[in-house]
Formats: C-alpha cells, structure tokens, sequence
C-alpha cells in the first residue's frame, strides 16, 4: 500500500481587509492562485481560512511577512504575528513566514507584462502577491 504523498502549502497574502491565498500542487512545485477572502475581523478570517485548510489539508502554511529592505521588522510585521497566533488556533501544522518584500509591486508588474491594467482590482493584486509569497517559498524549500 502506497502513502499519499502531501507537499500541499496554503500561502496567505495577510491583510486586515483582504487576505490573498494561494496554494502548490501535491508535489509542492507549482503556486496557483486560489481566492481572495474579504473579511472585517480576524474571526471571520479565521473562519474562511479554515473552509480552505479543511478542503486542502495542507502540509504547511506559508505566511507573507512585510520585512523592510533592511531585512529589519516592518510596523506590519507585528500586526501579522499576531494573526499567525490566531491561525495557530485552527492549524496545528507548520507555519512558515516569507519575507513578501515587493510582493504586491511585482504582482502589479505581472499583470502589466501580460498586457492587462491592475486598476483597482486589489483581490487579483492580493491573489497574485499570495502566489509569489509561496513561489519563494518553493523556491528555497525544493522536494
């Protein structure tokens, strides 16, 4: 009998309005983005973050963490600590944090090299900017 193999991460774009989420395949080599949740409460986050991770079951979660250019804590930074404390809740697995330093400008800059305008359209900005947090991930974690 063979065991399921599970490379299976959840990468979450964090914001107090929009949370992006992106996930990996099985094998944990290719992001796709999955959803933006629109929440007004850690609560209703956590809620609709555990539909996902439910539904997924993920191998780890993958949590985009604002650093500075310095490498230095960000003023972000603390408020994303705290939500990583309350994902704890409902996750018992590993936590990851990834630096999502120009996580969003580079979104941005994708949408614009495949000849559409970002505008306003912030869930697909978040979205993306969830993919790219989970793709350095990847990329320093490899099977």
């Amino acid at each position: 009998m063979t065991e399921k193999y599970n490379r299976t991460f959840i990468a979450i774009d964090y914001g107090e309005r929009r949370i992006g989420v992106a996930k990996s395949d099985a094998m944990g080599i290719i992001a796709s983005a999955l959803t933006t949740l629109e929440v007004k409460s850690h609560a209703e986050a956590l809620d609709k973050l555990k539909v996902i991770l439910e539904e997924y079951e993920p191998n780890a979660l993958v949590v985009g963490y604002p650093l500075l250019r310095s490498g230095e804590k960000s003023k972000k930074c603390i408020a994303v600590d705290e939500f990583i404390e309350k994902l704890k809740e409902i996750y018992g697995g590993t936590i990851y944090k990834v630096d999502e330093h120009a996580s969003s400008q580079e979104a941005v800059s994708l949408i614009h090299a495949h000849g559409k305008k970002s505008g306003t359209d912030k869930r697909r900005i978040d979205r993306l900017a969830a993919v790219i947090i989970l793709e350095r991930f990847l990329a320093e974690h490899p099977g």
